[in-house]
């Protein structure tokens, strides 16, 4: 039976699943049952996904990594080799808390780097890019937030192209990809004043 998406024979799609058109699963990835994946996303090598989790549209996800249940990624969402999720807190071997399990939301753009950690009950921001082997402990990593170190903290913003952000003399920061400006509303707030961030990349 042909199917909207592409998956390699040695991949294990359990039924029922909902998987968009131009999808494509890799070698010895397994997609667990009610799965949720929008369209043209790709996953790596040996990426496992847990049942219940939703994954939006375009989403790049490589090799080795696990999104367990609890995990939400929006559309655009990027997530680097062998990072890891979590979606327990206080793991026990003998204790089992299976209904305890606390979403982690990666929201629209964000990038995720090789190695990085998520630990569960984050929110990671709208482009935000968490650094390669940042360990993420806090619930809410804002919009354009460039996260390092571990624990990550924010050391500067960047822009929805993925260039960290500099203002020039006149405290302007100005993407050097696109030109597009930005600007803190508020501390620690950022937005982008020249596209509309619901809307595509031109």
């Amino acid at each position: 039976m042909s199917t909207p998406y592409w998956a390699h024979p040695t991949a294990v799609v359990d039924q029922p699943v909902t998987i968009g058109d131009g999808t494509k699963i890799w070698h010895f990835t397994h997609v667990m049952p009610k799965v949720e994946i929008g369209e043209r996303c790709s996953f790596g090598q040996n990426v496992y996904i847990g049942g219940g989790v939703k994954i939006g549209s375009n989403v790049k996800v490589q090799n080795n990594v696990s999104l367990y249940e609890g995990v939400e990624l929006e559309r655009d969402v990027f997530c680097g080799p062998s990072c890891v999720f979590t979606n327990v807190v206080n793991p026990r071997s003998e204790i089992v808390r299976k209904g305890q399990y606390q979403r982690t939301l990666v929201k629209r753009g964000a990038s995720i780097g090789a190695n990085a950690t998520i630990v569960c009950g984050s929110t990671i921001g709208r482009y935000a890019l968490i650094g390669a082997g940042a360990v993420v402990t806090r619930s809410e990593v804002p919009d354009y937030a460039l996260m390092l170190g571990v624990p990550a903290r924010r050391v500067a913003w960047v822009s929805r192209h993925g260039h960290v952000l500099e203002k020039d003399g006149n405290g302007v920061m100005k993407c050097p990809e696109s030109g597009w400006v930005y600007e803190e509303v508020e501390p620690g707030v950022l937005r982008c004043k020249d596209w509309n961030e619901e809307k595509d990349l031109p």
